[in-house]
């Protein structure tokens, strides 16, 4: 029977309470504060994807910060995930060698369209390095450099699979460089866009050949601890406390095993291998506050933002999308530029992103690659998106 012909039947009386009722059920569908919100979208993600866990977190413009968790830490031992659960935050360890590239041009210790030869002519492997004598250091910076990427490199990749069980980090950072000498260049210096994990390799023998300090003493004393990230700690070594197990495909390119722990918190191999290619352990919450406080002039004493900005395209092909030094600018998005950085480490994916025109950033981090390293999937851009409409619409509504 057709629905409205059954409520026609009901009585005056009773018509009129289910009409209050629905009334109020809508309100109430309504007036779902933004936890709520996002807590449901997380979990309709995960419902939708079946990754096994991730955690997620906003900072709104007021610097209010919450985090949020679903699914499984640990699969085997049915370990729930947590709100303050770590994972390898992977490449997006870049924004903080950037940051402290612009500490130290702020500090007049480095000048960013100096030839890196000013600091590593001296290395005997030098002259082998492709574009060697042309690259600048905001080149580096910005992936112009013309320099190959180690990991994309079948001698790495074989290298890596060799030595991965070692309880010491398999690959120094001057071994991953060797992947990249007597290469041809992917273009001269400063004429193309290649993504390289080389030559943020390069910028952490300079910057520690600058202080005379470790790179990760930098990065502590500068942002990790005056900024509270306490979270957020270096991943070179195994035991690394409060890290979710990561999963990959059994057929993954480094033959690794499909789960990154062999114990809580503690790595089955070394993950020191990416140094300052990425090189953190993090967390969704410490993301979101070094985002904020990077990309609205706050983590570096003096006016860094124009230098982190100026950008290059990466492709002809997207023409919307450049890249800065450390950062990902997405200038058309559907709701505004946007800054940041992705990050995959076998076992882990993760977002950071800041939305400029609502002075907002939401960062998430899942415990898998699956579906993720072979695009088979479009788990991150739709996890990215459905986030940040809810809290976008949010922002909004208190405009």
């Amino acid at each position: 029977m057709n629905p409205l012909r059954r409520i026609g039947l009901l009585s005056p009386g009773l018509l009129g309470l289910m009409l209050v009722t629905v009334i109020i059920l809508t309100a109430c569908s309504h007036s779902r504060t933004l936890e709520e919100q996002f807590q449901s979208e997380l979990e309709a993600l995960h419902d939708q994807y079946g990754f096994p866990g991730a955690t997620a977190a906003y900072i709104l413009p007021d610097g209010t910060v919450e985090v949020f968790s679903v699914g499984l830490d640990d699969v085997e031992l049915d370990l729930p995930m947590m709100p303050e659960s770590r994972m390898l935050a992977a490449s997006i360890g870049k924004t903080f060698v950037g940051a402290t590239v612009l500490a130290l041009v702020q500090e007049s210790e480095l000048s960013l369209d100096d030839p890196i030869s000013k600091w590593l002519n001296d290395r005997t492997w030098f002259s082998r390095l492709p574009n060697n004598e042309t690259i600048t250091l905001r080149q580096l910076l910005n992936h112009s450099s013309g320099i190959t990427n180690h990991v994309d490199e079948d001698r790495f990749t074989q290298a890596f699979r060799e030595n991965w069980s070692t309880l010491e980090n398999p690959l120094s950072p001057e071994d991953l460089i060797e992947f990249a000498l007597d290469q041809p260049p992917q273009f001269r210096a400063g004429e193309g866009w290649y993504y390289s994990d080389t030559g943020y390799i390069l910028l952490g023998i300079i910057i520690e050949e600058v202080t005379g300090h470790g790179y990760y003493e930098e990065v502590t004393r500068r942002f990790l601890e005056p900024l509270h990230l306490t979270l957020t700690t270096p991943s070179d070594r195994l035991e690394l406390p409060g890290l979710a197990a990561g999963y990959m495909a059994e057929e993954n390119a480094f033959n690794l095993p499909v789960k990154t722990t062999v114990d809580p918190g503690v790595m089955a191999w070394h993950p020191g291998i990416e140094w300052t290619g990425g090189g953190f352990v993090s967390n969704s919450k410490d993301l979101v506050v070094w985002a904020k406080a990077l990309f609205e002039g706050g983590a570096i004493e003096g006016s860094y933002l124009d230098d982190l900005l100026q950008s290059v395209p990466i492709s002809e092909n997207d023409p919307g999308t450049q890249y800065g030094i450390a950062v990902a600018i997405h200038e058309n998005g559907p709701l505004g530029p946007t800054y940041g950085h992705g990050g995959w480490i076998p076992g882990y994916s993760s977002s950071l992103r800041y939305y400029s025109d609502y002075g907002i950033a939401i960062a998430f981090q899942i415990n898998t690659d699956i579906g993720i390293i072979d695009h088979s999937t479009t788990l991150i851009e739709d996890m990215e998106n459905r986030l940040a409409e809810v809290v976008v619409a949010d922002v909004r509504k208190m405009d």
